[in-house]
């Protein structure tokens, strides 16, 4: 598979594109103004809401967060008003679990992360925990490098790319994940009210850690400051597994134009995705869930109609699993695939459309096939959806087919 990662920029957004065997898998917008996903703050308690089981905390003035309460069982305290559960005015460690959705504010937690390339050091849950995507043989070897280092006060998930860490790697970054850990806990006790102690990662540096790095061969660039942080980046990492990194200087063509970027924004915006055999998706985005629709459209192939549904669904199968990665879709997503007769047919799409699920670095989860033959996925919710990192007002625009970056 020939993976290549484009970071660039559009006006003053940076865009990162992951494309492999030349398709798109992912679009990315960072705007100046930069996302708080992540991000670790001192906030104060404005007031308890009893009736949702949760607080609304502030990470700077005027700026309001939902806590649930459930996401603050093991608080680290730096003012605290009362000897109570928490209550209002008092002030703790926190840090951005979701981004602002529309009309819903950002999502905190107090049971805060640390994120490695390998390891993930969770504050508030002390169990060892390991990706999915790792086979038992090593979940059992990972575990015994990284048991030294369990302890009371925070626990452990060993990521996906510790398949490929060497044990000096592996425990190396437990060091410094543990270290990290320390210095914050030791900075909050000096630190006032909304100082933030620890900022997320850039999305180029996000991008560098998460799983699909392992299989980008090419790191491509036309921003000299990315450039420097992405050589910066990659000479960390074990000569046997640095990707090629290229400065990209063509003042005739530019990488957007190179890669088609504008273009494949557009289409990842648009609601109707055609298909090879001349069906199309329908994509719809809703405030509860997305729903996308499987048409036979102008597909006119002559065999037996149920062969035909289930050749249609299985190629609209590759193309969702496709456009959830492309579009960054979340939460809840309903499919409405062409009905098929017969159950041979039904259980052949399900396990297509698994295994192909089962690609994605954010953890999606194929649930079932309901009584009405709707199929239905979530998906770990990481950042808002490509449509709302562009603007409503972009969006618009591109699905009448008139935006031109």
């Amino acid at each position: 598979m020939q993976n290549k990662l484009i970071f660039t920029k559009m006006n003053d957004t940076i865009v990162t594109a992951l494309f492999e065997n030349n398709r798109c898998m992912q679009l990315e917008f960072e705007t100046k103004e930069t996302s708080l996903l992540g991000n670790l703050y001192i906030g104060k308690v404005k007031n308890i809401a009893k009736n949702i089981q949760a607080a609304f905390v502030e990470i700077a003035p005027g700026k309001t967060c939902y806590l649930s309460l459930d996401e603050a069982k093991n608080p680290v305290y730096t003012s605290k008003t009362s000897s109570k559960d928490l209550v209002a005015q008092d002030e703790l460690l926190v840090q951005v679990k979701k981004e602002s959705m529309k009309t819903k504010n950002p999502g905190l937690t107090a049971n805060f992360s640390l994120t490695g390339q390998y390891l993930v050091l969770t504050h508030g849950n002390t169990r060892i925990g390991f990706s999915s995507k790792l086979d038992e043989k090593t979940k059992r070897e990972r575990k015994e490098w990284i048991l030294p280092y369990a302890n009371e006060r925070y626990g452990w998930i060993v990521r996906t790319n510790a398949k490929e860490a060497s044990k000096e790697e592996f425990l190396f970054e437990a060091e410094d994940l543990a270290a990290q850990y320390d210095s914050i806990l030791q900075r909050a006790k000096f630190r006032t009210c909304y100082s933030v102690l620890k900022r997320s990662d850039s999305l180029c540096i996000e991008t560098l850690k998460n799983v699909y790095h392992k299989r980008a061969e090419e790191i491509v660039t036309d921003q000299k400051d990315l450039y420097e942080e992405i050589c910066a980046y990659e000479e960390k990492q074990p000569p046997d597994q640095r990707s090629t990194v290229t400065f990209y200087q063509d003042t005739f063509l530019t990488l957007t134009k190179l890669y088609n970027l504008e273009r494949e924004l557009e289409r990842a915006l648009k609601e109707r995705v055609w298909l090879k055999s001349g069906a199309y998706l329908v994509i719809q985005p809703t405030e509860a869930l997305t729903v996308i629709d499987v048409n036979t459209g102008k597909n006119i192939e002559k065999r037996t109609q149920q062969q035909n549904f289930l050749r249609i669904n299985k190629e609209a199968a590759v193309e969702i699993a496709r456009q959830i990665r492309l579009r960054n879709l979340s939460g809840i997503i309903i499919v409405d695939f062409v009905n098929m007769d017969t159950k041979e047919a039904r259980d052949e799409l399900m396990n297509d459309l698994e295994s192909l699920l089962n690609h994605d670095p954010i953890k999606t989860t194929l649930v079932d096939m309901t009584r009405l033959g709707l199929v239905e996925i979530t998906r770990k919710k990481r950042k808002r959806p490509l449509f709302e990192q562009i603007g409503e007002n972009f969006f618009q625009k591109a699905v009448d087919g008139k935006t031109r970056i």
